[in-house]
């Protein structure tokens, strides 16, 4: 498992710096995807210029870096990891030298078959300066564009090869190719500003640049974008599984990811757990930020008044893609304090998104005890994590994982809360606004271990999701 990451491309006729600006305003958008760093690439006239360094959006550029990066097509990422290395030399969009010219990529998700193709590139040859999979994906299209008509059919070509969940964008000197995985694992968009196109990981970011929105890239696709407009090429797409933590946990919740708003999943989610797991209580809050729209949707279903809880520090990142648990640890600290004269003397239900290891969730519950609540009532808008992800989640290795160790009761009695209930697997349809028997669309595979591009889950947890069939 590498990262979980935010893409945002646009090509433009007239080109500019303006390219630029807007990528910024989209990867701001985006922040919330990884805050470890951050990149914008700029094509002028097959002239790559790239700056990328660790930190915020906000961190990274000025002003007057932006001003400098002019051309007329434009690439950006951020990131964040997990097992992997975070140093600079990670960071993306990289940019790869070949013989024919230079493409640079942005890359979002994981591949479950990189570590073969990565020694297979290594005996013959390659030189790895990072340790992302993105550099895999841009060997393997370096090395097929050499025997291809085109940057599209290279792309074409790495897709049949690349397994896992992945949302793709490629510059070349003239072109910008995106692409999504057979899956729709990670989410991919793209949208028109006057007259430019532009893709991106959610709509929010397209709504951040003044963009419009046209349509999902649909799983499989390849879309490409020149002076001569946009093209699409259809693979063969496969089951459609698009990631249930997008809804969740990752997303913004202005986005609409495949046709579904993520805020109206929040609200739902809420409500559906008040319905299984109806409580007595005075107040329901929310943990920020993802917890707060299911708190609210508890709240109108069971008509306990919805108040504010918490106050967050909005100038820490997000604890659960924080790199080490120390980190996480320290950030719980001082990322959330609650309000003590809000909780005083109540019976609270709180919600929050998920639980993975449980010690952030443990130290919250404290924070409540301690400000003065008399009563805990744990309610998370999300299955217990039982499997881990290898699609670019992080969801770390099942003993890891407390839902893996321990029943629910023991869970609830380990983080200090009076009761606890998690949202109903079989529900995630009702939460997503699923019709009637409509056909599975999203990958649940880190609640139930039904992986996607495996029969049975059993090669993925035994191989480390390496080598699947498909």
């Amino acid at each position: 498992m590498h990262e979980e990451c935010g893409v945002f491309g646009i090509f433009s006729r007239s080109g500019g710096a303006g390219i630029a600006h807007a990528c910024y305003y989209g990867l701001f958008a985006l922040q919330h995807r990884g805050q470890e760093s951050c990149g914008i690439a700029v094509n002028n006239d097959a002239e790559i210029t790239c700056l990328k360094d660790m930190g915020l959006v906000g961190e990274v550029f000025t002003p007057e870096s932006l001003d400098k990066l002019t051309g007329s097509i434009a690439i950006g990422h951020v990131r964040y990891s997990t097992t992997g290395a975070s140093t600079k030399e990670n960071a993306q969009p990289l940019v790869t030298h070949y013989v024919k010219g230079t493409i640079s990529i942005a890359h979002n998700g994981n591949l479950t078959n990189c570590n073969t193709l990565r020694k297979e590139l290594e005996d013959n040859g390659a030189i790895f300066q990072t340790t992302v999979d993105s550099e895999v994906i841009a060997y393997m299209v370096a090395g097929e564009r050499s025997k291809s008509e085109s940057i599209e059919e290279a792309v074409e070509n790495v897709m049949k090869r690349i397994e896992g969940g992945y949302a793709l964008l490629v510059m070349s000197p003239r072109k910008l190719i995106a692409a999504r995985d057979p899956y729709g694992l990670k989410p991919l968009v793209m949208g028109k500003l006057n007259g430019d196109t532009v893709f991106a990981s959610e709509t929010c970011a397209l709504a951040a640049c003044g963009a419009k929105f046209l349509r999902d890239v649909n799983p499989g696709e390849i879309v490409i974008a020149d002076e001569d407009g946009v093209k699409f090429i259809q693979t063969t797409p496969r089951r459609k599984a698009g990631c249930i933590f997008e809804y969740i946990y990752f997303s913004r919740p202005d986005s609409i990811i495949d046709g579904i708003s993520v805020y109206e999943s929040r609200i739902k989610a809420g409500k559906l757990l008040y319905e299984q797991y109806p409580v007595d209580a005075d107040i329901v809050i929310g943990v920020p930020e993802s917890g707060l729209d299911a708190a609210l949707g508890y709240s109108q279903a069971s008509g306990i008044p919805y108040v504010k809880g918490f106050v967050k520090n909005n100038y820490i990142g997000r604890t659960f893609i924080k790199p080490s648990q120390a980190q996480r640890a320290d950030a719980v600290r001082i990322k959330l304090n609650p309000i003590e004269s809000a909780v005083k003397g109540k019976r609270v239900v709180m919600t929050d998104d998920s639980i993975v290891r449980g010690t952030t969730i443990a130290n919250i519950v404290k924070m409540l005890r301690q400000a003065g609540a008399l009563e805990v009532h744990v309610r998370i808008s999300s299955p217990p994590f039982l499997y881990p992800c290898f699609y670019g989640t992080d969801v770390p290795s099942r003993e890891k994982l407390i839902a893996c160790k321990y029943t629910i009761p023991e869970i609830c009695d380990i983080i200090g809360a009076d009761s606890l209930g998690y949202l109903d697997v079989n529900s995630l349809p009702q939460m997503l606004g699923l019709e009637g028997d409509a056909p599975k669309c999203y990958c649940d595979a880190c609640f139930t271990g039904d992986y996607p591009n495996s029969d049975t889950g059993i090669d993925l947890l035994e191989g480390g999701g390496e080598d699947l069939e498909k």
